[in-house]
C-alpha cells in the first residue's frame, strides 16, 4: 500500500515536471532615454520553478542577449525591498499594473502561456527601459500635506490616544507605499510628459513641471492620504489646508468613480471608501467655507 502511494506520488510529481515549459520566452517595451522612441526586444531564458518577474529581469540582466543571441544592454528596472514594501517596481505585466516581485512566473503562464509581456507604465515618464519618473505621485502627496505636522525642539509628553476603533479603520490607509498601480488604472489621470526647453535651468525646468502637476488630477492616493491624516489627531491641525487642495484645481471634482483603482491596489485599500468619505468632507466644508465669509 506504501508503495502503491509512493509510485503515485511519484508519477504526479513525473507529469508536473513535463508540464513545466523549459524556458521563459520575454518581450520588453524598451526605451533608450527620455523622449526617444521605444522599442520591442524579446529574450529568452531558461525556466526555474518559483521565479518571479524581478529574477527574470535578473536573469536577463546576467545574460544580456535578445533572443537572436545579440548582445544588448541590460534592461533598466527599479527595485528595492522584493516583498511588495517598497513600491518601486510597479510595471505592466501581460498588460495589467501590477508588482514584479509578487507576480509569479507560474502564475503569468497560467493566464497567458507562452510569453510574459514587461512594459513601463504609460502614465509617467519613462526615464530608460522600465523605469518611469514618479515625481508627480509624491507632489501629489505634498499637495495634500500626507504628513503629520510635528515639532520634535521640546519633548511634547505622550502622544493623543486613538481607539481600537480608529486604529482599525485607519490601517488599511496607512499600507499604501506610493506604487502608483491605482494612478496607472485611473482614467482621470493622464501623463504629463514635459522635454527641458533650450537654456533653461533645471530650477526653471522643476518649476514648470510642478506647476503643470498642479493643475492636474491630484490621484486616489493623495485622496486616501489626506483622509487618513485629516482623521488623526494631530493631523487635524492642517485639515483645512487638506480640503483647499481637494476642492481646488485638480481635486476631487475631477474623479469619474471608475473605480478602477481599488480593483488593482497591491494592499487591497479601500480607496473608493476614502474618496466617498472626502466627496462628503469636501461639501461640507465647502458649505462651512461659503458662510464664514
Amino acid at each position: 500500500m506504501i508503495r502503491a502511494v509512493e509510485n503515485s506520488e511519484l508519477v504526479a510529481d513525473q507529469q508536473a515536471a513535463a508540464s513545466q515549459p523549459r524556458e521563459i520566452r520575454v518581450r520588453v517595451l524598451r526605451q533608450d532615454a527620455p523622449g526617444e522612441e521605444s522599442y520591442w526586444e524579446r529574450f529568452t531564458i531558461p525556466y526555474e520553478p518559483n521565479m518571479n518577474v524581478i529574477s527574470v529581469l535578473q536573469r536577463i540582466a546576467a545574460l544580456s542577449k535578445s533572443h537572436d543571441g545579440r548582445r544588448v544592454a541590460p534592461v533598466a528596472w527599479d527595485c528595492s525591498c522584493l516583498e511588495e514594501v517598497c513600491g518601486s517596481c510597479t510595471m505592466l505585466i501581460n498588460g495589467r499594473v501590477r508588482m514584479a516581485c509578487s507576480s509569479l512566473v507560474d502564475n503569468l503562464f497560467a493566464e497567458s502561456p507562452g510569453e510574459i509581456e514587461l512594459r513601463p507604465m504609460t502614465k509617467f515618464p519613462v526615464v530608460r527601459d522600465l523605469c518611469v519618473d514618479r515625481g508627480r505621485l509624491f507632489r501629489s502627496l505634498e499637495r495634500v500635506k500626507a504628513w503629520v505636522p510635528v515639532d520634535d525642539s521640546y519633548d511634547h509628553g505622550p502622544g493623543p490616544r486613538i481607539s481600537p476603533e480608529e486604529q482599525e479603520d485607519a490601517y488599511p490607509l496607512a499600507t499604501c507605499i506610493s506604487c502608483g498601480c491605482c494612478m496607472e488604472a485611473c482614467p482621470q489621470f493622464n501623463k504629463i510628459e514635459l522635454g527641458r526647453r533650450e537654456g533653461e535651468t533645471e530650477e526653471a525646468f522643476e518649476a514648470r513641471k510642478q506647476e503643470a502637476y498642479d493643475k492636474q488630477f491630484l490621484g486616489p492616493h493623495a485622496i486616501s492620504q489626506a483622509m487618513l491624516f485629516n482623521g488623526h489627531p494631530t493631523g487635524k491641525m492642517n485639515a483645512d489646508e487638506r480640503m483647499e487642495a481637494l476642492t481646488g484645481q485638480g481635486g476631487i471634482q475631477m474623479c469619474g468613480n471608475a473605480q478602477n483603482c481599488v480593483a488593482v491596489c497591491p494592499k487591497r485599500i479601500p480607496l473608493t471608501r476614502s474618496i466617498a468619505r472626502a466627496g462628503r468632507a469636501a461639501t461640507v466644508w465647502a458649505i462651512k467655507k461659503f458662510f464664514d465669509r
